[in-house]
């Protein structure tokens, strides 16, 4: 019988590990809150020992639930949060600059002229939501010292004292040549970073260190940036099967193989994992603002949280009229404006909290419908299905609401936490090589599926009020510069 592992996701709000046993399943959970810090002018920054406490923390506990030794160890991580820090000591020299900050969208705007280089080099578009533009801004206005990277890098280092990332975290750099999987000194220069100190970029599966930091020495043997490990656990090998992960955000992938695929359509192409030296790839479409904007209803008194989404929802049986765009971090995928606000339109005396929070479901569900037909029409086919997971697949509302717009069933993990077990898969992997990816990934059902409750026509008018809304929004806000 194979050994379980520990499997770590490191996310935005907080860290939730597993021991996962392959023929036993989850024997072991743990969680840490983590709180970033939302500032004016659309600033998020987290303090950095507030992410290895939270991987401490999470992981110990783990372990301590499922009373037995684990054979290694596995890191998600939440792809583009950067920072500066010290390689001798391994002391942070900065906060760490979180995915969803805008602070660098003026050194975007610089170098606009190199759009299109970048985005055929890498598969990006120019945006300050990946992590060049941010580890550019530090060296420019905060720090020369040390080495900048991603905040995958820094805990791997503070585990392990190995200095890597893997191939599909650095392709959430803009740093990464698509193509060659490694980095790209053209795309280093046009950041300003030639003279970096980089890590090494390493396959998914296999040895990266040692860590006693949950007692006995354990190997580390598994690395994955969050949305891919989540496709992973979802077994999404098809063109026409796609994953949706709600969590502070909405990330939608569709698995292209080994080849990268340069999106027409407003989607970013990147790494999907790197095994054995082969290179899978995928696209990607992102909703900035999801758990994030039911947290910003819950702040203004409307709702007390997420569990009220359905109660509250569905005591009214339609928005009544209001549109709610959410764009509280900015548009992403298909649209790439960051500079763009949200808007909730439609509002009466007669508007209650249930309008607003279907409104708020219509709006998340309308991005992600968005993002899934940029997906169909770059891969040629319609998608058949829309495999979801993360902490918001427990609303109801917000699950039919989906269904509804695609008119597409939904299928809903029977754990919320894909993403940790698809980094125990390459954690096995990482420890037995003679697996396949698919003995490696434990199989699940799914806990429920939701098939559209409306028809086509009904779906069209509802997306269309929704675009309606986003072009007035557009239309309002000249893209800068």
């Amino acid at each position: 019988m194979d050994s379980p592992v520990l499997a770590i996701d490191q996310g935005t709000s907080g860290t939730k590990a597993l021991v996962v046993c392959p023929e036993r399943g989850v024997i072991g959970s743990g969680a840490a809150e983590v709180r970033p810090h939302y500032l004016p002018g659309g600033l998020v920054e987290v303090d950095p020992a507030a992410l290895l406490s939270s991987v401490l923390d999470a992981g110990r506990q783990a372990l301590a639930e499922a009373g037995e030794a684990v054979a290694g160890v596995g890191l998600a991580n939440q792809g583009e949060t950067v920072l500066a820090w010290d390689p001798a000591t391994g002391r942070p020299l900065t906060d760490a600059i979180v995915w969803q900050d805008r602070r660098a969208a003026p050194l975007c705007a610089e170098m606009a002229a190199y759009g299109d280089e970048l985005r055929r080099l890498t598969g990006l578009p120019l945006d300050p939501y990946f992590a060049a533009p941010k580890m550019a801004w530090i060296r420019r206005f905060l720090t020369r010292e040390g080495v900048v990277t991603t905040s995958d890098v820094w805990l791997i280092h503070q585990l392990t004292g190995a200095f890597a990332t893997d191939a599909s975290t650095a392709g959430r750099t803009q740093l990464l040549d698509l193509d060659k999987a490694a980095w790209s000194p053209r795309a280093l220069d046009l950041f300003g970073l030639g003279t970096e100190r980089l890590p090494r970029v390493v396959d998914a599966a296999g040895p990266v260190g040692t860590t006693t930091a949950f007692g006995a020495e354990i190997p580390l043997t598994g690395l994955l940036v969050d949305q891919q490990a989540a496709l992973l656990a979802q077994r999404v090998t098809a063109p026409s099967t796609a994953k949706c992960t709600y969590g502070t955000g909405a990330f939608l992938l569709a698995q292209t193989g080994t080849e990268p695929r340069r999106s027409a359509n407003g989607l970013v192409s990147c790494v999907a994992w790197r095994l054995a030296g082969e290179t899978s790839y995928c696209l990607d479409g992102q909703v900035y603002t999801v758990a994030s904007a039911v947290r910003w209803l819950a702040d203004l008194g409307v709702i007390s949280g997420a569990r009220d989404i359905d109660p509250v929802g569905s005591a009214v049986p339609d928005s009544e009229g209001v549109t709610f765009v959410p764009a509280l971090a900015g548009l992403a995928a298909p649209w790439w404006r960051g500079d763009l606000r949200g808007s909730v339109t439609g509002l009466g005396l007669d508007t209650t909290p249930g309008h607003l929070v279907r409104a708020l479901c219509e709006g998340i569900a309308a991005q992600v419908a968005e993002v899934a037909a940029a997906a169909a029409a770059d891969l040629g086919t319609p998608l058949s299905v829309l495999r979801v997971d993360g902490g918001l697949t427990r609303s109801s509302l917000l699950m039919q609401t989906q269904a509804d717009l695609l008119q597409l069933p939904v299928e809903v993990s029977e754990l919320p936490d894909a993403t940790a077990l698809g980094v125990s898969a390459v954690t096995r992997l990482g420890l037995n090589p003679s697996l396949s990816l698919g003995e490696a990934v434990v199989r699940g059902k799914p806990s429920t599926v939701y098939e559209p409750a409306i028809g086509p026509d009904q779906a069209a008018e509802r997306l269309g009020a929704f675009r309606a809304e986003v072009a007035a929004l557009l239309d309002r806000t000249p893209a800068p510069s």
